[in-house]
């Protein structure tokens, strides 16, 4: 079921139709489900068919008329699939969050041209395919693209070289995109930066990796916790939303204050 009630949460998104990379679980099911619960319908996305069950469930718990697309954006296809199947159900697209990613973390020495390629393709050429595909459906007036990067864009720390890189390939994305975009398609073009977050992928990192994060979480001034996926989530609705149509080219982060620009 959605985590928040639409029927408490005023519909200020009502009718809009928002694309989510990657949003079966984790961030992505978080922004989901705070898009849905102010109306929007909300276009679920997951990678593989093994998933699809899991992912048309979330689908159908929305409080809007939502649907799940299998599409892996780090293909050559799949960001023109999920644009285009979006469009078909919904006839627009309102709203594109880039939000699927990997992260791999180990010495610089230990990363691999299969990391390279993997971490590339989804995170820095899955995010350029889907916005580049989704712009010929984006309604006239009032669409929000939000591109999900990472602290690490800005303050990376050992053990990122790829991530870091792909992320920061992320944050220059929406610093050229804010600028180009609209005046063409009358969007806005914002990123959203987590610090660790409390998410089923982070959290099955095991023991050990939390070990090594400890200090990490420790130093972050607004509380020594993991970030929460609805805090992510509530950061991104708030570019969505109209009243939000004078913030362009932002970088929020959203991590506690653990960096700070």
């Amino acid at each position: 079921m959605s985590s928040t009630s639409s029927d408490s949460v005023p519909q200020t998104l009502a009718g809009k139709v928002a694309v989510i990379s990657g949003s079966s679980s984790g961030i992505g099911l978080a922004i989901a489900n705070e898009l849905a619960s102010r109306g929007a319908h909300i276009v679920i996305n997951y990678p593989y068919p093994s998933l699809s069950a899991d992912a048309t469930a979330v689908a159908a718990s929305l409080p809007t008329k939502s649907i799940a697309v299998c599409a892996d954006v780090s293909t050559i296809d799949g960001p023109k699939t999920l644009a285009e199947t979006a469009y078909n159900e919904f006839g627009r697209i309102d709203i594109v969050v880039n939000n699927a990613a990997l992260a791999i973390n180990l010495p610089f020495e230990d990363q691999t041209m299969e990391h390279w390629d993997t971490l590339v393709n989804l995170n820095g050429r899955g995010s350029f395919l889907l916005t580049q595909h989704a712009l010929r459906y984006l309604a006239p007036t009032g669409a929000r693209i939000v591109n999900i990067c990472s602290v690490s864009s800005r303050g990376p720390p050992p053990l990122q070289t790829i991530y870091a890189g792909t992320k920061g390939m992320v944050d220059s994305f929406t610093r050229v995109w804010a600028k180009e975009l609209p005046p063409k398609y009358g969007c806005t073009v914002n990123a959203v930066s987590p610090g660790p977050t409390a998410t089923e992928g982070f959290l099955a990192a095991g023991e050990e990796a939390m070990k090594v994060l400890q200090p990490t979480i420790d130093a972050t001034p607004a509380a020594k916790r993991l970030g929460k996926p609805e805090e992510v989530a509530f950061a991104v609705a708030f570019l969505c939303e109209e009243r939000a149509g004078w913030v362009n080219g932002q970088h929020l982060f959203v991590n506690g204050g653990l960096f700070i620009d």
